[in-house]
């Protein structure tokens, strides 16, 4: 299996939100992922072969065909192991489930996708409205444009990616969760879960293939690495 990736995390963490390619291109990839959309218009989920975007409000729209990609990881999910899990009290407490799983497997030092379809007495996620800018860092992107929301007693899907510490900068180490309703009607990047149950599949990829942008604007950012306490403001701080 592969890993599929546009651009990288520290060129979003630093201001690279142009488009690089497509949403119809991206979904040539993969069937399964995540990212954002041209200027940070929204959290991207990618499942069962569709492209999703959740707005400011937490509300799901399909994402147009020619809708641009500035950030995404995908892959095309086979080989996968089925997972389940009964209550799980916290995002750190699947996590470390999570992990359990991948090291069970001697995985730690590989990449990982999986989903879980399962019950939610509560799914605590942002999104966030577009912001055109250039060289604007994504944290001060998501200061000035992103919303939190709580959805409750609700069923849905986490897509989960998992990069291990050494890839940090091309991806977040750690695992990075997306919902989305059973409905198609809600969904964001994840900050919180209370989960009553659930069950799904994870697979192990041991290659990737990264789309770097190609205009001339992309040689004018200085990649240097995003530093950890911004990373984590964006993935877990709620933008604090």
């Amino acid at each position: 299996m592969k890993m599929y990736q546009v651009s990288t995390l520290q060129a979003l963490m630093l201001g690279y939100s142009r488009a690089v390619i497509s949403v119809n291109e991206l979904l040539d990839h993969g069937d399964i992922g995540l990212g954002t959309f041209t200027d940070v218009d929204g959290e991207m989920i990618v499942l069962d072969g569709s492209c999703y975007r959740a707005t400011q409000t937490g509300d799901i729209a399909a994402a147009e065909p020619e809708r641009g990609v500035p950030f995404s990881t995908v892959c095309k999910m086979k080989d996968s192991r089925p997972i389940e899990f009964g209550c799980v009290n916290s995002i750190e407490e699947l996590k470390a489930e999570l992990n359990n799983i991948i090291d069970s497997h001697f995985g730690l030092n590989s990449m990982h996708m999986a989903r879980i379809d399962g019950e939610f007495e509560v799914v605590d996620a942002r999104s966030e409205s577009g912001y055109e800018s250039v060289h604007v860092d994504l944290k001060t992107i998501l200061g000035k444009t992103q919303k939190s929301f709580r959805f409750e007693k609700i069923a849905g899907t986490l897509v989960c990616v998992y990069f291990p510490d050494y890839m940090d900068g091309i991806n977040a180490a750690g695992w990075h969760l997306h919902f989305i309703s059973d409905d198609k009607k809600h969904g964001g990047h994840v900050f919180d879960v209370i989960m009553k149950s659930g069950k799904g599949q994870i697979s192990k990829i041991n290659e990737i293939e990264i789309k770097l942008p190609d205009e001339p604007m992309f040689d004018t950012y200085s990649l240097k690495q995003a530093s950890e306490d911004a990373v984590k403001a964006v993935e877990q701080g709620k933008g604090e």
